[in-house]
C-alpha cells in the first residue's frame, strides 16, 4: 500500500517461504524430494516477485507468471506428504485478486481451487490423509481479500494524486495572486511617482535653463512648480500607502485615513449600516477617491471637499464633490488614471459612474465624482 513500509510487506512473504522450508516433506536432491524441493524454490520465487512494483512487470506477464504459480502450488501439494505447503496457494491467489482485473483474477482463483481439491481428493501427497479434500476450494477464497485490497489501493492512489494536483493547483493560484499584486503595486507606483516624477525633472530642467538667461522671477517660478508637485507627490504616496493596505482595513477606516493624510479632516460622511465588502471592492473605490482627491488639489486648491459614502440595501455610493479653487491653479501632471480609469475599474464592479460640475449647493461651481456599485 502507498505509504507502507516495504521491509514490512516483506514479512509474511519470509514466514512463508522459511515456513515451508522448515517443514514440508520431502526434501532432498532426488526423486519427490527433489521435485518437492524444486517446486518450493519456485513457489517461493513466484511469491517473492509480487514486491515488485506493478509498472515494471507487463499485464500479460503478470497474467502468466501467476498462471504459473497456480499450477506449481497445486503440484506442491501433490508432490508433499506434509507440513504447509498448501499455504502458497492461499498467499499466490491474494495476489492474483490484487494484482490482476477482476475477471482473469476470479477465473485462476477457480482453476486454483479445483487443482488443489483434486490434488487433495486423490491423496496424491500422503502425508494429506488429515486435510479433507473440500479444503482446496478454499485456496480460492483469498482472491476477494486481494480485490477489496486492490480497490483500497486504488483509492488511496486516486486520493494522493488528487492531493497532488490540489497542492500544485493551488501553488499555481498563490503565485497568479502574488503576479498579480505585485503587478498592481507596481501600476499603483507608477501611477502615482512616473508622471510625477517626469514634471518635477522638467521644472528642474527649465529653472537650470533659465538661470543662465538672468531671468530669475521666471527661475523661481519653475521652482515654486518643482516643490509644488513634489509636496503633490508625497500626498499621492501616502493615499497610495492606504489603499494599498485596503485588505487589512475596513473601508471607512481608510477612506478616513486617505483624507486626513490629504488635509482633509472629518470630510467623510458614511450614511446607512456599514458592512463588509470584498477585496476587490474596497481597493477599486480607493483608487476611485484618490484620483478624485488628486483632481480636486490640482483644479480647485484651497477648494472645501465632502465625500459621502452612502450604504443601500443593494448598491453603494462614493460621492467625492469639491469647491471652487480659492488659490491659484498651477498646471500639473496627471497620476495616470482620469476619468477613463475611474470608468474602467467601476465597469470592473458592474457599476456607474457620473462625472460633472456641481451647479447647486455649498460647492457650486466645483466639481463632482459619483460612483455606485451594485451589491
Amino acid at each position: 500500500m502507498p505509504g507502507q513500509d516495504p521491509r514490512t510487506q516483506w514479512i509474511p512473504t519470509l514466514f512463508l517461504i522459511v515456513s515451508a522450508l522448515w517443514t514440508v516433506e520431502p526434501q532432498g536432491l532426488s526423486g519427490r524430494g527433489l521435485a518437492c524441493t524444486v517446486l518450493i524454490v519456485v513457489n517461493s520465487l513466484v511469491l517473492a516477485t509480487r514486491h515488485v512494483p506493478e509498472d515494471k512487470i507487463p499485464p500479460r506477464l503478470t497474467a502468466a507468471w501467476l498462471t504459473f504459480g497456480v499450477l506449481t502450488a497445486a503440484a506442491l501439494i501433490g508432490v508433499s506428504t506434509g507440513g504447509a505447503s498448501y499455504l502458497f496457494a492461499y498467499f499466490i491467489v491474494g495476489h492474483i485478486g490484487f494484482r490482476l482485473e477482476p475477471r482473469t483474477a476470479l477465473t485462476l482463483a477457480a482453476l486454483c481451487g479445483v487443482l488443489c481439491t483434486v490434488a487433495l481428493y486423490f491423496h496424491l501427497g500422503t502425508g494429506h490423509d488429515l486435510l479433507p479434500w473440500t479444503l482446496g476450494f478454499t485456496t480460492g477464497g483469498p482472491v476477494l481479500i486481494g480485490m477489496l485490497n486492490r480497490s483500497r489501493h486504488r483509492a488511496v492512489l486516486a486520493a494522493l494524486s488528487a492531493a497532488e494536483s490540489a497542492e500544485r493547483a493551488a501553488r499555481a493560484e498563490a503565485q497568479a495572486a502574488v503576479l498579480t499584486e505585485r503587478g498592481r503595486i507596481a501600476r499603483d507606483v507608477h501611477d502615482v511617482l512616473a508622471h510625477s516624477l517626469a514634471g518635477i525633472n522638467m521644472q528642474l530642467e527649465l529653472a537650470d535653463a533659465l538661470i543662465e538667461t538672468g531671468d530669475l522671477e521666471k527661475v523661481r517660478e519653475a521652482n515654486q512648480k518643482a516643490h509644488s508637485m513634489v509636496k503633490e507627490s508625497l500626498k499621492q504616496a501616502q493615499w497610495t500607502v492606504h489603499a494599498l493596505r485596503e485588505d487589512s482595513l475596513p473601508l471607512v477606516e481608510s477612506l478616513t485615513a486617505m483624507l486626513d493624510s490629504s488635509g482633509h479632516r472629518d470630510a467623510l460622511t458614511v450614511t446607512g449600516t456599514v458592512r463588509d465588502v470584498p477585496s476587490r471592492v474596497t481597493q477599486n473605490l480607493l483608487r476611485i477617491a484618490q484620483e478624485a482627491l488628486t483632481n480636486a488639489a490640482r483644479h480647485a486648491p484651497g477648494g472645501p471637499v465632502q465625500v459621502e459614502l452612502t450604504y443601500a440595501d443593494t448598491s453603494m455610493t462614493l460621492a467625492v464633490r469639491n469647491g471652487p479653487a480659492t488659490r491659484r491653479v498651477n498646471a500639473g501632471v496627471g497620476s495616470g488614471m482620469g476619468l477613463i480609469g475611474m470608468r474602467e475599474r467601476v465597469a470592473l464592479l458592474n457599476g456607474t459612474i457620473t462625472a460633472g460640475p456641481v451647479v447647486t449647493g455649498p460647492h457650486e461651481g466645483g466639481w463632482q465624482v459619483e460612483a455606485v456599485i451594485p451589491g
